[in-house]
């Protein structure tokens, strides 16, 4: 993808294996924001990053130590319904993920996509945070409750901070999800300027072939911040492992 951007464009593909273009051609990343309005695309998918990345924490986590904290049969029966939660398709929620949200006027606005971190994005992510709270050990956190400390104190006081590498890693792989996300968008926001940039990169796959690089260039810029947050997320994680 990188060389592919730094090829010339309205030029035939090269013969052959080609492993650094030449000439270089670096003024195809400037010539993407004539192609597409970049700025307000990235602008787009950091607001919704932002604010959907710290709700999918919070109920994430918040529904993982409801599990952790159930007995018996109710905590059997929360996590059989979380793992098959996992098999449904995500198709079979576009469609009622619209009616929903347009029956609210929730649909077609920058923030409509957030709108699904409320039902925590995925059950994965839930199951998760159900591990990293087992290996807490449940005296501790009887020894709170006793101690009169509220279900929300004992998740934001002992549960959360010792479940530091969790909440990374739900951090980073649902912030490249909202990143990276396109048949939501595209199902739930018609304007383009609501679009994030993945729906906005789309749009460029239909340029002609001889522009192409200027595409790969475009796929370049996007993907940048993303493998930037992944690569600080990752260090993070692990440094959170270390120190728990």
């Amino acid at each position: 993808m990188v060389l592919g951007s730094l090829q010339r464009p309205l030029q035939p593909p090269p013969d052959g294996l080609d492993l650094w273009p030449d000439p270089v051609e670096w003024s195809n990343f400037s010539a993407v924001p004539r192609f597409m309005p970049l700025a307000r695309l990235l602008l787009n998918s950091l607001l919704l990053v932002v604010v959907a990345v710290p709700v999918t924490v919070i109920v994430t986590s918040m529904a993982g130590l409801a599990i952790v904290t159930a007995r018996g049969r109710v905590r059997r029966w929360l996590i059989g319904v979380s793992v098959l939660m996992l098999f449904v398709p995500a198709a079979a929620l576009w469609v009622p993920r619209v009616v929903l949200l347009r029956s609210l006027g929730l649909a077609d606005t920058p923030f409509t996509v957030s709108l699904l971190a409320l039902a925590g994005t995925t059950p994965f992510y839930v199951l998760l945070f159900a591990l990293a709270y087992s290996r807490i050990p449940s005296s501790l956190l009887e020894a709170a409750t006793l101690e009169g400390l509220s279900p929300y104190a004992v998740w934001r006081r002992i549960a959360l901070p010792l479940a530091r590498p969790a909440v990374v890693a739900v951090a980073a792989l649902s912030g490249l999800y909202y990143w990276s996300t396109f048949m939501d968008p595209l199902t739930l926001v018609s304007s383009p300027g609501n679009w994030p940039v993945a729906l906005g990169l789309r749009s460029l796959s239909e340029m002609e072939a001889a522009l192409y690089p200027i595409y790969l260039a475009a796929a370049v810029l996007v993907t940048a911040p993303a493998l930037l947050a992944f690569g600080i997320g990752q260090r993070s994680f692990f440094s959170s492992v270390e120190r728990s």
